[in-house]
This record gives C-alpha cells, sequence and structure tokens, in this order.
C-alpha cells in the first residue's frame, strides 16, 4: 500500500484492539477487513491471513487485554538499550556489547521483580483459569520418552 495510506490503515486497525467484548472485536476486525478490502486487497489478504494472530488477545479476561497487546514495556526497554549503546558508539568487540546488553536485561529483571508488576498477580491468576478454546484439528501432543 502506498505509504500515504498506512496512517489511515493503521487507525482502522487500532479500533480492532478498542472494542468491550470478544463478539465486538471479531466484528469490527471483520468490518475493518472489508474497509481496507476495497482500497487495498493484497493488505487485506495479509490481515485476513493473520487474524488468528491478530485476535489471539481475546482468548484471555478482558481485564488483560490492555496489556497483552501492548508493547509498551519492550518498547521501553529496547529504547533504554538504544540508549546506553550508543553512549558508547563504537564497541570493540561482539564480547562488549553483549557484557552491556546483558547487564542492562539484569537490571530491568530486577526492578521487574522488585518493583510494580506490569499484570496483577490476581489477574495473572485468573487468567491461568480461564480455559483456551483447543481446535479439534490438533491432537494433543505424546509425552516425548526418555532415553535410558
Amino acid at each position: 500500500m502506498p505509504k500515504s495510506a498506512q496512517p489511515w490503515v493503521a487507525t482502522l486497525v487500532r479500533t480492532i484492539f478498542d472494542q468491550p467484548d470478544t463478539d465486538a472485536v471479531t466484528a469490527q476486525f471483520t468490518r475493518v477487513l472489508d474497509m481496507i478490502g476495497e482500497r487495498f486487497p493484497d493488505a487485506a489478504e495479509h490481515l485476513d491471513d493473520a487474524q488468528k494472530d491478530i485476535l489471539a488477545f481475546t482468548a484471555f479476561p478482558t481485564e488483560l487485554w490492555r496489556q497483552i497487546r501492548s508493547y509498551n514495556p519492550q518498547e521501553r526497554l529496547n529504547k533504554e538499550i538504544r540508549r546506553r549503546t550508543d553512549v558508547v558508539g563504537i564497541f570493540p568487540n561482539r564480547a562488549a556489547i553483549i557484557r552491556l546488553v546483558g547487564a542492562v536485561l539484569a537490571e530491568q529483571t530486577d526492578e521487574w521483580t522488585e518493583g510494580s508488576r506490569y499484570m496483577g498477580l490476581d489477574i495473572l491468576c485468573k487468567a491461568r483459569l480461564t480455559p483456551l478454546a483447543i481446535s479439534q484439528d490438533t491432537e494433543p501432543a505424546e509425552p516425548a520418552e526418555i532415553a535410558a
């Protein structure tokens, strides 16, 4: 699609995630697909192929939808890594950048462990208790045999 149409399409796709329940999300996805398909059939086909992945968040309780569909924590972490690597500029070798990024990730893990949670434990427990729909065409995997 042309670059000039990308903001319009992105705005339409974002409306899918702003719906209050699963039925509304599915209906909005269909409307968005139809609207995009009128002008950009290739993009609509791509979205249709990715429908299962795009709507995967609806399998969880609605209280978790915002956190599941958001990339904010990941984007903040990437921005911090980028900021720290930009300060160094040129690294002498690959091991040096791995040490720096590893230190940033370890620091972030400590903050996440000790600080406030992005998803509360009560909501995570509720999500764990929510049964997920399993498609009928997939069979449960057999446990792997342990070689003696």
